[in-house]
């Protein structure tokens, strides 16, 4: 069952984390890698004494995690219930085997539980960035009596329609680049705009088109809201324009540093990564006095297998500079494992806000597709534990 939020439920709990968020950004909005020691003297001491297996329990423990720094950010609470959203408690169904085969376990649950969640399933579809349509036969599966689905690439537009025809089930696939064709004429107005985590720009797309081409209905849940975007957040409501936060790409992406716990093996080369990073940006500033972190391109973890000094005269010949001889990689690699530990803790604090930084850009797509005529329901519709990516935005004109 939805809860719905009203208009002024809405532009109220936007304006009042708008402020809270404003309010803390000295914790938030900053670059924790550029930091050679804790930035806040009221937390210093504090983390220093933390573990680092405290530090990753912390991080995973939502209520401890708020708990423990709620007597030095007092604005955490109300964050946490700005936050809240109604989760919808729908039937997850059980497919044949023909249609869920070849969907992995968790991808499976998180395409049951939307699918559970949206609030009718018997209207034709619009699948916006559809891969290999896994959503959309789901919906036609359920009654939907005609899916289009719209897919960059070819290859999965192909498999899309092999699966669909050898299903019987009435889907087409288009196969377009969304920010650059013109795709206005698939937004009929009586079709019901699904997207499932269509990232960046990508979604503000959807949104705008299905606005500007009066579609009825749409379900969308965001994902990697800096992805396409220009480097300094664009607006989309009246009152995220009015905003004093001057959102970047590095704060949007706080919002999806919660993740599903990798795996031990991913974990380790990960530890190993940030490490290794932290430790050449130690050997740079060295050699060419700066006080700045510089960052080194992304790199196939294979890397991470071999030795720090490998690692180093890689990342040196990415910056063009040239290493001295009889370098003491040991000491910059401990240097590096030092720096670590300073950037999980900062980190720590950073996550804190990582929510609350998506749900006020969840509410400014809310409050925009508001203004523009829809009644609009936030809900999430999984747990956190399929996809922190949960929540779903409906509106409907």
């Amino acid at each position: 069952m939805l809860v719905v939020v009203t208009t002024v439920d809405l532009s109220t709990r936007f304006l009042r984390l708008d402020k809270l968020l404003f309010d803390t950004r000295q914790y938030w909005q900053i670059v924790a890698f550029e930091h050679l020691a804790i930035p806040w003297p009221e937390l210093e001491s504090t983390l220093l004494q933390l573990s680092d297996q405290a530090v990753h329990e912390l991080d995973n423990n939502e209520q401890a995690h708020r708990d423990f720094f709620k007597s030095t950010i007092p604005e955490l609470e109300q964050l946490h219930t700005l936050c809240m959203l109604p989760k919808i408690e729908g039937h997850r169904d059980a497919l044949p085997f023909w249609l869920s085969n070849g969907i992995k376990g968790r991808k499976l649950e998180q395409l049951q539980d939307f699918v559970a969640a949206i609030n009718e399933t018997k209207s034709a579809v619009l699948e916006w960035c559809a891969g290999k349509g896994h959503l959309g036969r789901m919906l036609a599966y359920h009654g939907a009596p005609e899916v289009n689905s719209i897919e960059l690439q070819q290859d999965l537009c192909r498999q899309g329609e092999e699966s669909a025809k050898r299903q019987n089930l009435n889907l087409h696939f288009h196969c377009a680049d969304v920010l650059k064709d013109d795709i206005h004429h698939h937004f009929v107005e009586n079709r019901h705009g699904i997207a499932l985590h269509a990232c960046g720009e990508l979604h503000r797309v959807f949104i705008r088109q299905a606005v500007d081409n009066g579609m009825k209905k749409l379900s969308l849940s965001p994902c990697c809201y800096h992805l396409f975007t220009p480097q300094q957040y664009e607006a989309m409501s009246v009152e995220a324009s009015a905003s004093a936060l001057n959102l970047s790409h590095h704060d949007m992406k706080l919002a999806l540093q919660e993740t599903v716990t990798a795996p031990g093996r991913v974990a380790a080369v990960r530890k190993k990564e940030v490490s290794w990073r932290l430790g050449f940006d130690a050997l740079r500033r060295e050699l060419d006095g700066s006080d700045n972190y510089v960052s080194v391109p992304s790199v196939n973890k294979a890397i991470f297998s071999g030795t720090f000094d490998e690692f180093c005269y890689w990342a040196a010949e990415q910056k063009q500079i040239i290493l001295p001889a009889n370098i003491d990689f040991e000491r910059y690699e401990r240097i590096g494992r030092q720096r670590k530990q300073v950037t999980d803790r900062v980190e720590l604090v950073r996550h804190l806000f990582r929510r609350a930084i998506e749900i006020w850009l969840v509410l400014d797509r809310a409050l925009y597709l508001q203004a523009s005529g829809y009644d609009v329901e936030l809900s999430t519709f999984c747990e956190k534990s399929l996809t922190p990516r949960n929540i779903l935005i409906q509106a409907e004109r």
